[in-house]
């Protein structure tokens, strides 16, 4: 017994330390409940991992997104998840949580009057929330950090800031909020960074004079009145679009000479994941409610916390997490290196709206072509390499016409093959002689097609900004018009389903880019010859989010969109050239156009055809609730065995939609994709009963003999 004892003792002592662990992990009943509600009230999506309606330990569990300390939950970060539905109305139950991020998604509805009563870091930036800021705000006394940026916001907002003297940090633009600024924005006593652009405030900035900002951008809005004096003591200001005056006997406003405010145009996008106003992810810094900004501190931070967590737990699982998280957070970091300059503080390339430029640096400039120059804090696309000219030129035999693969409404474009013998495709942007403004648009752009990645998107790779060069270099693939496809006399006919598939695929390129990109971005230039069929028929839309270049080309360029322009006039929905317009609703307006192309084999327009036949969607708009006119208008070459009157009549009902006069009854492209994923589904199933040995047959084979049959899965060669 006396040799036993020990062992015993041993047995009895790891026992309990098994049951310790497990009551410390079992997370605090309230905090089940408001996850449970907030997963119910979200439809209960697949993409949150390990949660459930019926109880469970999210702490103990790892639910997906979820961190805590000890049994309470510290941090909810959800972002980007592709989320629908709406935001709980059990989250004040969540008594211990410091951060809440539900940025990037497809959220709807009303924040939620009752919020979690510790939050310090509160984004939910991006997503569809309707009406207004909750009245019970100033009941959140530690919120530091609030994101409510790329919402549906609107109305005056009330007095709902007062005693939030630890607010340090605020977003709310781009929504559509109205009225004077309430005056409980004086209370902000410790707001160093304030972002109002884009919405339709009106009346005076009074209450902003006195607060200690080191950001503003209050563009685009209608305040008026006089500008405070004390705004030129603001490093960084953005107050252009709006309708200040100077008083009679108002001291002269006069700014530093490298004060940004005098740039007219700052073309305002996302935030990022990283910069949106939860700042730091640190659990650490959580649990301490003091998040550092300097990289420095981070690292610091960091490896701290891993001795702590070392010494004190000597679990090696913990040690080997922490180990892990630390060389995450130190390769983050090292993308983003501090400046010798203390005044710098480590930031992504954008917060809370708009781009973050260290104040040692903000005034230096790259010269271009022509005398002018390019501030470096137009920012660089992360994801897309930088060209230089000689690296271009030498690709593309110097821009020879023998590498030349189309003309745009923009420029050429030009196959490249580099030394390792990647091939790519490269656009000139033939520009006129651009100002400094113009300058910084065009990188505006750049920096925010660069960041468009869906499998029907032509991705952006990289570009040239050198010698007065604008050059886009893009993915290249083996590829066809569809345009040529559809019009052209060297293609057999697309069959039916191939037809539905190429508008789905649109569909859902558009999809994303006015519905999941955030900001939205309208296309612009949807038409036939802006989608390419790869080698599978898989529809790549080209020239996203370019169309607003189409000022900046140089007269050449112009002459010669003009008559491609000619072509295209039956794509231009009613309202082009009116002010103020949704330039996503044109965009419905094109695909509609585009989808008539695909059902009737016909031009938008065609001067070749009668009169009153020459522009497609006035000649078919009485037609397509005809059955008997309807399937007179089915382009000859499809095969009708593969149709059905029920799929025909519901692709003329998604048509007919689309092609509204009034663009306010033309439905989101959500909407538009999903009731082509249902017709495509359906077709599917009852082209497969009807006994057709392939409804989704790619027949489509070229007579011209560059572009012959394949017995491999390509169904055409380059």
């Amino acid at each position: 017994m006396r040799e036993q004892g020990p062992h015993t003792f041993c047995l009895v002592i790891a026992l309990w330390m098994i049951l310790a662990a497990r009551v410390w992990a079992i997370t605090d009943p309230p905090d089940v409940l408001a996850l449970e509600d907030q997963y119910r009230a979200l439809n209960s999506p697949p993409q949150l991992k390990r949660w459930r309606l019926d109880g469970g330990d999210p702490c103990g569990e790892s639910w997906m997104g979820v961190s805590c300390s000890g049994s309470s939950v510290i941090r909810l970060k959800l972002e980007g998840l592709n989320l629908s539905g709406y935001m709980g109305s059990l989250l004040h139950l969540l008594r211990g949580l410091r951060q809440l991020d539900l940025s990037y998604n497809n959220i709807t509805g009303e924040i939620p009057y009752s919020l979690p009563p510790n939050v310090t870091h509160l984004n939910l930036a991006c997503n569809s929330l309707e009406h207004n800021i909750p009245q019970s705000l100033p009941n959140v006394k530690l919120l530091r950090n609030l994101n409510l940026s790329h919402n549906m916001l609107s109305g005056p907002i009330g007095n709902v800031f007062a005693g939030l003297q630890s607010l340090k940090e605020m977003d709310l633009s781009y929504n559509s909020f109205t009225g004077d600024l309430p005056s409980s924005f004086g209370s902000l006593t410790n707001l160093t960074r304030l972002f109002l652009q884009k919405n339709q405030f009106t009346g005076s900035v009074v209450y902003l004079a006195d607060l200690p900002l080191s950001d503003l951008n209050i563009q685009s809005n209608n305040f008026s009145g006089v500008i405070p004096t004390n705004f030129q003591t603001i490093p960084d200001l953005w107050m252009d679009g709006n309708q200040f005056h100077q008083a009679p006997g108002y001291p002269p406003w006069s700014f530093p000479r490298e004060n940004p405010t005098t740039i007219t145009q700052n073309f305002s996008t996302r935030p990022t994941t990283e910069s949106s106003a939860i700042v730091e992810n640190h659990p650490a810094a959580i649990v301490e409610n003091h998040p550092s900004f300097r990289v420095a501190k981070q690292k610091k931070k960091l490896l701290s916390l891993g001795g702590v967590v070392f010494i004190v737990g000597g679990l090696t699982l913990v040690v080997t997490g922490a180990a892990i998280f630390i060389a995450v957070r130190l390769k983050r970091s090292d993308a983003f290196p501090a400046e010798t300059n203390n005044a710098y503080e480590a930031s992504p390339p954008t917060f809370l709206g708009r781009s973050r430029t260290p104040l040692s640096v903000r005034s230096r400039t790259k010269r271009l072509s022509g005398g002018k120059s390019l501030r470096r804090n137009n920012r660089a696309p992360a994801s897309a390499r930088i060209y230089t000219v000689e690296e271009l030129q030498y690709a593309t035999n110097s821009f020879s016409e023998d590498n030349l693969l189309g003309e745009g409404s923009l420029g050429g474009v030009y196959r490249a093959e580099f030394p390792d013998g990647q091939v790519l495709a490269v656009k000139n942007v033939n520009t006129v002689s651009l100002s400094f403004e113009e300058e910084e648009r065009l990188m505006e752009v750049i920096w925010t097609v660069s960041r468009l990645r869906h499998p029907n998107i032509l991705a952006l790779l990289g570009y040239c900004v050198e010698d007065g060069q604008h050059l886009l270099v893009y993915e290249h693939v083996r590829s066809l018009p569809l345009d040529e496809v559809l019009h052209g006399q060297g293609y057999k006919p697309l069959p039916w389903m191939v037809r539905l598939n190429v508008a789905l695929g649109v569909a859902r390129s558009l999809e994303y880019l006015h519905c999941t990109f955030c900001p939205p971005v309208a296309h612009g230039n949807v038409k036939a010859s802006n989608v390419l069929l790869d080698e599978e028929l898989v529809p790549r839309l080209c020239d996203a989010g370019l169309a607003i270049l189409r000022p900046l080309t140089c007269n050449s360029v112009k002459v010669k969109a003009s008559e491609i322009a000619l072509e295209e006039t039956g794509y231009i929905a009613p309202e082009h050239g009116e002010p103020g317009i949704d330039s996503t609703k044109s965009d419905v307006f094109a695909f509609g156009v585009l989808l008539l192309e695909l059902l009737t084999g016909r031009k938008p327009f065609d001067s070749s055809r009668p009169r009153k036949e020459q522009f497609l969607v006035k000649w078919a708009s009485r037609r397509l609730h005809d059955s008997e006119w309807l399937v007179q208008m089915v382009d000859p070459c499809i095969n009708r065995r593969s149709l059905s009157l029920k799929s025909l009549s519901g692709f003329a009902d998604i048509i007919s939609l689309c092609t509204q006069p009034e663009m306010l009854f033309r439905p989101p492209m959500s909407e538009i994709a999903e009731s082509l994923s249902r017709l495509v589904q359906k077709s599917g199933i009852a082209a497969a009963g009807e006994g057709i040995d392939d409804p989704f047959d790619r027949s489509f084979r070229s007579t011209i003999t560059g572009f012959a049959s394949s017995p491999t899965v390509s169904y055409y060669s380059p």
